[in-house]
């Protein structure tokens, strides 16, 4: 099988699609999976009970929806062949910021279930990675420009 950039951005595309429907089932079965992990782990509750994990999961899910969102839309650019294009760092800027927001409400959330500092950090250095990809894209689109410029 002659792997390229076309199929490896569809399977991208499709994994974008799937982690859309897991979030799409969490935002569903949220209260439910919350109150059932509460009778499974009765630990967890440190004497605040389900409702600031449940609260803390949906205002999470609105930056997640953003940065599906925002990199569906990337991920059709580069299938389209626009790479290196000011709308691309928009979106992993967006992106970036998203994951970030999340960091920062699982760490405040994290008062309440000391777990979210785990979701903290990942959300934290994906938000880093993804910045990282951002600064060089915004490069090569420099350079790129100028390369442009002088031809």
């Amino acid at each position: 099988m002659n792997w390229n950039v076309q199929k490896s951005s569809l399977l991208s595309i499709c994994f974008v699609c799937f982690f859309a429907l897991l979030l799409l089932a969490i935002d569903i079965f949220c209260v439910p999976l919350v109150w059932a992990l509460y009778h499974i782990a009765p630990a967890l509750d440190r004497g605040f009970g389900p409702e600031p994990l449940i609260i803390a999961i949906y205002l999470c899910s609105i930056p997640a929806w953003v940065a599906l969102c925002c990199l569906f839309r990337l991920l059709q650019r580069i299938r389209g062949g626009l790479v290196f294009c000011a709308e691309n760092i928009r979106s992993m800027r967006l992106t970036a910021w998203c994951c970030m927001t999340v960091a920062l409400l699982c760490t405040a959330a994290a008062f309440f279930h000391p777990l979210l500092l785990v979701v903290a950090a990942a959300a934290a250095l994906m938000g880093l990675i993804v910045r990282i990809v951002k600064n060089v894209f915004q490069q090569a689109l420099a350079m790129k420009d100028e390369l442009d410029f002088t031809v």
